[in-house]
């Protein structure tokens, strides 16, 4: 397969271990192209981008400039990709940026709030321009939701346990988020109250998405991302666990998100969307 037949894609954080892992990721490819690289770490501009993730040279220099290399994803007869794991501060920016210039984003930062997806839809919309936002793209999360949304059928009190690394910015994560949003609209009440409830601390019940489902957020060294969902009735609690052990089992997810992105003409959010 020649380069111009393959998908272009630029990686924006690239120096992340999100970011390096995508890189290993497309380097082993056949049918995408690492044709930017973008990451606001100073230390690291200049860097060969295959170098910098321990896969041998790829003539990628990292630079820091996003618009600049969102042009090298447009100089294709392909549709270009950006794959954006950054930061919660910037991430809405990048993806407007990317749309604007006809790149379609595939976005595994989390922290957009409601609000900002739904404009970003209404832009891709208005743009006829593909955009996926997936807060996690392990293929055993999809597999944990849609056990959860069964569950859900038969126990009426359920809380959500979320455990990442310590340099994560954003809380709760957004698979924590997207999990207690598909549960929420399946229509249902959930824990329903027995007694009248005091916080002697704020928070220490969690936060909670429509007042219905408790979330907690546990942020230690030596995590990489967890979560558990909890259903409790008489007698009984049945407990859904999903567990990473290394950041390459995100990257099928990734892979799958690129080639679908190109033939969309929307933003769609959720991985279990395009699966």
């Amino acid at each position: 397969m020649t380069n111009d037949s393959k998908i272009p894609v630029v990686i924006n954080g690239v120096a992340g271990k999100m970011g390096r892992e995508v890189v290993k990721a497309i380097a082993s490819s056949e049918d995408i192209l690492l044709v930017g690289a973008v990451d606001r770490n100073l230390s690291v501009l200049g860097q060969d981008a295959g170098e910098l993730a321990g896969c041998g040279p790829l003539e990628v220099p990292v630079l820091n400039d996003l618009q600049s290399v969102l042009v090298l994803a447009t100089q294709s007869k392909i549709q270009g990709v950006m794959v954006d794991f950054t930061h919660p501060d910037g991430v809405y920016e990048n993806v407007r940026s990317a749309i604007a210039y006809g790149v379609r984003p595939v976005v595994g930062t989390t922290g957009l709030s409601a609000t900002q997806i739904a404009d970003l839809g209404e832009f891709a919309e208005k743009a006829s321009t593909g955009a996926l936002i997936i807060p996690n793209f392990s293929i055993g999360m999809v597999l944990l939701q849609q056990a959860a949304l069964q569950a859900a059928q038969y126990f009426d009190h359920v809380e959500i346990i979320e455990l990442h690394h310590n340099q994560k910015a954003d809380a709760p994560s957004g698979t924590a988020i997207k999990t207690a949003e598909m549960l929420s609209n399946l229509g249902k009440k959930y824990n329903p109250p027995l007694v009248e409830a005091k916080e002697t601390f704020a928070g220490a019940r969690g936060a909670t998405l429509g007042d219905q489902i408790p979330i907690h957020s546990i942020r230690l060294p030596g995590l990489i991302a967890h979560q558990e969902v909890i259903f409790g009735a008489a007698g009984q609690i049945y407990t859904l666990r999903h567990d990473t052990s290394d950041r390459s089992c995100y990257m099928p997810g990734v892979l799958l998100a690129i080639r679908q992105v190109i033939n969309l003409k929307s933003l769609v959010y959720g991985l279990e969307n395009i699966l």
